[in-house]
């Protein structure tokens, strides 16, 4: 206990002293609170303590509480069964009970604040300055996700305080200055401003959380109650520093809420000045990814059109998917992370199997869930993958999962990765008898490997779910049944997809074609050639009877010669 006993002993020449950063008559009240806590008396009134340490009466020491404010502010003190907050005036303090906290016994122990804080010598390079600003960065990231603890957010507001010196210190001495910090003179930015930029900036160079872009977030990190955030979020709009002078630039899409969300980056061309100041020109950019899909033959490249909003479903498994969506939003993901339930390094990942009969709904739900994340699809045909040549098709698993990898890089962005009709990677592994058994068990031991290392957004779809191996069952997240719709949704299904511009007879009836136990996929199908049949019709009217003919035909399974088909 060698620091505390030099603090109480010579005050000012003791080591913690430098890291106190307070004044004589607030150190007197420190010194004389240590001695009553090494003494094991309970925590002062503040009116006790004033008289105690400074032999006043109770009127001249009122003038003293701002010295009590100031230690609490400073986080060495905290209030005991009090709710004090900051913005609660002085007298709010008087007969409030108050005792070190605990950084400041962290001080009197160790001499120090853990803290790894930078040598006090000038920057050599850009690097150095970055992994300082990164670690200040963190600091805030950590009084963030404790401001609601009192003492642990003073705890943090110090230890940002005194990295902070020592990174202004260092700049202030190096030779000259790196260009991030050019730009924060140039432009005036105010200590907010920089927060949030570096806060960009970090993410750029960790990609470590992207939810960390969004607006809320990124002002949440420079506010320290709702009013703040509310007055913070001036820092990112089209006035802004930021914003105006081109530092920053960001997208607006929806949230699975049906409201925008604003997404932010660090400006293109300054991002590179930043990365490789000794560099002219940019030598590599970022390739979009419908150009280098055009560039290779197993993948299509979806862009949905449809939002989860769009698509009728079993009110089960609707709410299901609407759970997982709930999960991929950006706060539910940074709450998460903060209790190290998710890695910050993954993002969003997910790895779901939709299963049920064909045409109710699966991929279209997929694309629908991908619109609704803001996300592109990466589909393949899983009936390709087969070859006649042993061997082939387990290296076709592997281009797979490779050419995805390479699609995702290039193009820098997080595509879902759909595989329709999986049903033969999905099923159970068979004794290998023969070479084909051999090569087909070979080919799903490998998608059995991808899955497992697989990073992002994965949806498989298959129709036979009893088939399905436990291998690959205990692999997916979710496993979600899509049913035949309901006659309620089968309604619904009814009224989104007949012709809305058309001629229908007077006495149709829409809940009558409900009556037939029919997919989402059959229905469309069924109004397609009921309406290539009407079409021809000197007055293309449709009538039940029209309809009705075509469902025979397709619960029969097949048409008759009367019943000829076009082309769409």
């Amino acid at each position: 206990m060698k620091y505390l006993i030099k603090f109480m002993q010579d005050g000012k020449k003791s080591k913690i002293y430098e890291s106190l950063n307070c004044n004589k008559k607030e150190l007197k009240i420190l010194q004389y609170l240590t001695q009553r806590f090494v003494n094991g008396d309970g925590n002062d009134l503040v009116i006790e303590i004033l008289e105690k340490v400074f032999k006043n009466n109770r009127l001249i020491n009122l003038k003293k509480l701002t010295i009590i404010k100031s230690l609490l502010n400073e986080g060495w003190i905290v209030i005991h069964g009090f709710g004090f907050e900051e913005k609660n005036s002085k007298l709010e303090i008087l007969y409030a009970s108050v005792g070190l906290s605990s950084i400041f016994l962290e001080l009197l122990e160790k001499g120090e604040i853990q803290i790894n804080l930078p040598e006090n010598k000038p920057y050599k390079n850009h690097l150095e300055y970055l992994k300082d600003q990164f670690s200040r960065i963190e600091l805030y990231e950590e009084l963030h996700n404790n401001l609601l603890n009192n003492a642990n957010a003073k705890r943090f507001q110090n230890k940002i305080k005194i990295l902070e010196d020592r990174i202004e210190n260092r700049v202030r001495i190096s030779e000259k200055k790196n260009i991030i910090e050019q730009k924060f003179d140039k432009y005036k930015l105010t200590k907010k401003e920089q927060i949030i930029f570096l806060t960009l900036l970090k993410e750029e160079y960790s990609d470590e959380n992207e939810n960390i872009r969004e607006l809320d977030l990124l002002v949440s990190l420079v506010s320290f109650d709702e009013f703040d955030k509310i007055k913070n979020r001036s820092l990112l709009n089209e006035n802004s520093k930021l914003i105006s002078n081109e530092l920053v630039d960001y997208e607006e899409n929806l949230n699975i809420y049906g409201g925008i969300v604003q997404t932010f980056f660090i400006n293109e061309e300054i991002l590179h000045k930043i990365m490789h100041p000794n560099q002219q020109k940019r030598k590599k950019k970022k390739i979009k990814l419908d150009m280098l899909v055009k560039e290779q033959d197993i993948f299509e490249l979806i862009k949905p059109k449809t939002s989860m909003k769009d698509v009728v479903l079993d009110e089960k498994t609707k709410e299901l998917i609407d759970h997982i969506l709930k999960q991929m939003d950006g706060r539910v993901l940074k709450r998460l992370q903060s209790w190290g339930i998710k890695n910050k390094k993954n993002g969003i990942d997910a790895k779901l199997l939709f299963y049920g009969v064909a045409g109710t709904g699966k991929t279209m739900s997929a694309y629908s869930l991908a619109k609704s994340l803001n996300k592109g699809v990466l589909s393949f045909d899983c009936s390709k993958i087969l070859s006649q040549y042993v061997g082939e098709s387990e290296k076709n698993v592997r281009n797979i999962f490779d050419t995805y990898k390479h699609l995702k890089s290039q193009s820098k962005s997080e595509p879902i990765l759909l595989l329709n009709e999986a049903d033969q990677f999905l099923s159970q592994r068979t004794t290998a008898n023969s070479s084909i058994d051999k090569m087909h068990n070979q080919m799903q031991n490998i998608f059995l490997e991808q899955i497992e290392e697989f990073e992002g957004i994965i949806i498989a779809t298959t129709n036979l779910l009893e088939s399905l191996d436990k291998a690959f069952s205990r692999r997916f997240d979710f496993k979600i049944e899509f049913k035949k719709p309901k006659i309620e949704q089968r309604e619904k299904l009814w009224q989104k997809m007949l012709p809305k511009n058309a001629e229908y007879q007077k006495d149709f009836d829409i809940k009558e074609l409900t009556q037939y136990n029919l997919t989402g996929g059959q229905i469309k199908l069924i109004i397609k050639n009921t309406a290539l049949k009407v079409a021809i019709k000197e007055k293309a009217i449709f009538t039940q009877n029209d309809f009705k003919k075509v469902i025979e035909n397709e619960i029969k399974g097949s048409f008759g010669e009367d019943n000829i088909m076009g082309f769409m």
